[in-house]
Formats: C-alpha cells, structure tokens, sequence
C-alpha cells in the first residue's frame, strides 16, 4: 500500500490520500489482522479521515536529539525498547521525536499526539503513528528532508481494540496545537 502512496505522492500528495484512505478502510474491513472484531466489521463503513489539507505535509530536517531509551510493556509484544535517535520539525507546529525500535523487527517509528487527543469527535486519546518503517508505513525522503504529513495519521490498533497493546506517544511526540487531519477517533 505505501509503496503505491509513496509513488503516488510524488506528484499529488491528495490523490496519494485518497489511495491510502481507500486501503486502509478495505484492510480495516478484510484482513484478517485487522483490529476491528466480527460485529464491527459488519457495520464498519470507513474510517472518519478529514479531507487531504497540503497546510499539514512537511518536509522537515532530521536533526539529532538528546539521547532517550524508552522501554514499553505492551502485554501482547512484550517489552518494546525504543531509543530516540533524532527529532524532525513540523514547521511551526513543533518537532517529533524521531525512534528507533530495538527489537520487534527495528526500523524507524513517529507517533503524534495532538491537542484534539482524548477529545470529543477528535483523535485517539493515546495518539497517532505518521512513521513505522517495520509495516512500510513511511511517505520517504525529499530533497534530503523527511517527508511528515500528518494527513496520513493513523490509528494503532489498539485505538479500535483493547486486546492490543500498542507504543504510544510521549512528551516528546506531542503537539501542543490540534491537527484537524488525518484518521479520527473510532466511533
């Protein structure tokens, strides 16, 4: 899938959102992984994604950040270690730490936590992934710069289904402003 939105979004970011948005509703509706159970999926008619807004995709400078090692008991995976490994900015919005997952397959992993978060109609309480390079989940590089869009923000699991357990965002991964796009909460 982000192969395809990666290609996509090389030319048209919006129309890379709207290949992603039709995936993830069809892998929230048929994969057999998927988080939503047998009765939610019987009534599930897409996930509340806002329209594409090009105010919110970054090309941000990878810069380096103090030194932090987080270790995350999520119950289903165990203890996931995460060590920051560098901060990119979001424009005037703030930055992100950028971690690297020790274990668990590795690679490269951005949450978000926004101040619609836990709200009413907003976003998910704990937070949202924008990067997890381990599913593929990534929009690449531009011109030497991380490519953030917080448009593609998305759900962990654990967001539709307690069963899961999921790394969320931390202090260093939460903008004091709100995001508008992106999925929503799940209703």
């Amino acid at each position: 899938m982000y192969a395809d939105v990666r290609r996509t979004c090389l030319d048209d970011p919006a129309a890379a959102h709207g290949v992603w948005v039709q995936r993830r509703d069809e892998l929230m509706a048929d994969h057999p992984a998927s988080p939503l159970d047998a009765a939610a999926k019987a009534s599930f008619e897409g996930l509340d994604v806002p329209h594409y807004d090009p105010a919110y995709r970054f090309e941000g400078e990878v810069r380096p950040a103090p030194a932090q090692r987080l270790d995350m008991t999520t119950g289903t995976d165990g203890v996931v270690s995460l060590e920051r490994v560098a901060d990119v900015q979001v424009g005037d919005l703030g930055s992100l730490g950028v971690w690297r997952l020790r274990g668990y397959g590795g690679g490269l992993f951005v949450p978000v936590k926004d101040a619609l978060a836990g709200t009413p109609g907003g976003t998910y309480g704990g937070g949202r992934y924008l990067l997890d390079t381990i599913k593929g989940a990534d929009l690449g590089m531009s011109g030497g710069r991380l490519v953030v869009d917080l448009n593609f923000a998305y759900n962990p699991s654990c967001a539709y289904d307690a069963a899961w357990a999921c790394p969320l965002a931390t202090r260093a991964n939460t903008l004091a402003v709100e995001v508008p796009v992106g999925e929503r909460v799940f209703a």
